[in-house]
């Protein structure tokens, strides 16, 4: 029995087994179960919003309820933060930032690691929560909280690795130098398919470079934010250095930071559609903004590849997250001598490795979509390529567990003129091309809008730099499906976003401001 307790305030919802409409009273426990899962064994999850070293409620006193997108249920009612409480965040923010700053990079350096340590205790804890609130099976949750952890403790080290220059001299009784000092207090704005990766990502950089964060969480998974805020609170990280605001509210306030002048940096990672629109509203104040946004990975198959580790990586690539990552691969390319076999191979791997349901059960390995618009859209995306042609070798329909589930699908046959071959799918499909050259591939591949992450698979060692350094794209993986680590700077091209890398040894650079210094009559 999985049991999950978090105090809440009144909401109606509707039982999944009753059909009655429900209203829980203020001191409800929400308490959910599958059969098979974990067991939380956890101090209270923070519900309320997290502003200048508290918990409280919102200034409007309102709530909202996240629900479980495996079965539609409530997991609990969190603070429904406005533009009354990002102002408040804002303003806690600029105030911690002027004693922040000051702060010896070393000690900040042990504020980070701190909350690595912390974090990497809590993982069961946070691995549960991303379960519960976003879908991915438990095992890829625990994953994700190594990976969000990571990235605490790489700029913990980087903290102290922030340096300046002494540049050549012009004239004899002329110094030159350089240094580098914190742009101020960040707008942090994250997705929900990472609820924990996408902010310790962004966080951790903004703190060690002695920034501090107004940060706004997806509406869909809150709980882990508002968990990291706990857990930031109790290793003892300066009031207002850190603010965390749920809310369903997320236009106004996202408006809000853009054009607040106390927030000279906004941090963004979701679509593209939203990511211009922010741009635009940053532009009056000319504010600095990074943008890590939608994309559209070619994997490529050459029939030199090793078919069946092509077919491991292509499983390793589409299937986290129920497909719904950034830079899980959208366009299958497939040489035409093994189009077939691979085309085989893959649905034989898809049918015998992936298991769907709860991803609380241990038995599942792919989880749901994250609400009932990601299913319609996955629905409209096949019904608009099975009716151009393409040929549906599994799945293709939503999944028998009902509500978000949807099959692991194989559509082959697939044409560059179909919208699921232009679009960021973000389901479980995979869909495969037929291509005749390298050449043609290549074209095929950076035809589009989008240039985020591609993925091929060849043995030749020449082909392998040829395709690398032609496909337009920020990020690369030969004859791997899984590329995304800390010490490796992360980011697009073309509309997948702006301004500067995020994790690696660039990724301070976007929090900095360098300032150059010209000391005369030396």
């Amino acid at each position: 029995m999985y049991r999950f307790i978090i105090h809440g305030r009144g909401i109606p919802y509707r039982s999944t087994s009753t059909g009655k409409r429900l209203v829980f009273p203020p001191s409800t426990r929400f308490i959910s179960s599958v059969h098979g899962a974990a067991v939380i064994n956890s101090n209270e999850i923070a519900t309320q919003c997290y502003i200048n070293g508290a918990f409280r409620d919102s200034a409007n006193g309102t709530r909202f309820a996240v629900l479980n997108p495996a079965n539609g249920e409530p997991i609990a009612d969190v603070s429904d933060c406005d533009t009354a409480d990002a102002t408040q965040a804002i303003e806690a923010a600029h105030n911690a930032f002027h004693s922040w700053r000051a702060v010896l990079p070393i000690e900040r350096a042990n504020h980070l690691r701190s909350l690595y340590e912390a974090v990497i205790a809590d993982k069961e804890t946070l691995a549960e929560l991303i379960t519960t609130e976003m879908g991915k099976p438990l095992q890829e949750s625990r994953t994700e909280v190594n990976y969000g952890a990571s990235f605490l403790r790489w700029f913990s080290e980087e903290a102290r690795r922030i340096y300046g220059q002494t540049l050549p001299l012009i004239a004899s009784n002329k110094r030159l130098f350089t240094m580098r000092q914190p742009v101020g207090v960040c707008g942090l704005i994250t997705p929900w398919n990472f609820p924990l990766a996408m902010l310790t990502r962004k966080l951790g950089a903004a703190l060690a470079t002695g920034c501090t964060a107004v940060c706004k969480p997806a509406e869909d998974t809150p709980l882990t934010a508002l968990r990291l805020a706990q857990l930031a609170d109790r290793v003892g990280l300066p009031a207002g250095v850190l603010n965390v605001l749920p809310m369903q509210a997320g236009p106004a306030v996202g408006r809000l930071l853009c054009e607040h002048p106390l927030v000279p940096h906004v941090s963004f990672t979701g679509s593209t559609a939203v990511g211009k629109l922010l741009l635009a509203q940053c532009a009056p104040l000319v504010k600095r903004v990074s943008l890590e946004l939608g994309g559209n990975a070619p994997f490529i198959v050459f029939d030199s590849a090793d078919v069946d580790e092509a077919v491991a990586g292509a499983i390793n690539s589409k299937f986290r997250a129920a497909g719904q990552t950034c830079v899980c691969a959208n366009r299958f390319l497939v040489q035409s001598r093994i189009y077939r076999q691979f085309c085989d191979k893959l649905s034989a791997a898809m049918t015998s490795r992936l298991v769907v349901g709860d991803g609380r059960d241990s038995a599942n390995n792919l989880g749901p979509l994250i609400n009932e618009k990601a299913v319609d859209k996955t629905v409209g995306l096949l019904r608009d390529a099975t009716e151009r042609g393409a040929t549906v070798v599994l799945g293709g329909e939503r999944h028998p567990a009902g509500g978000n589930f949807f099959q692991p699908t194989l559509l082959c046959d697939v044409t560059t003129d179909m919208v699921i071959s232009r679009s960021e799918i973000f389901a479980p499909i995979v869909t495969v091309i037929r291509f005749d050259t390298e050449e043609e591939a290549v074209s095929i591949a950076n035809a589009t809008d989008h240039g985020l992450a591609g993925y091929f698979f060849t043995t030749s060692m020449s082909q392998a730099f040829r395709v690398a350094e032609a496909l337009e794209v920020g990020m690369v993986g030969v004859n791997e499906g899984l590329l995304s680590t800390e010490t490796a700077p992360f980011g697009g091209v073309k509309q997948s976003g702006v301004g500067g890398r995020e994790g690696g040894p660039t990724g301070l650079d976007e929090y900095l401001n360098t300032k150059y210094i010209c000391v005369g009559n030396v």
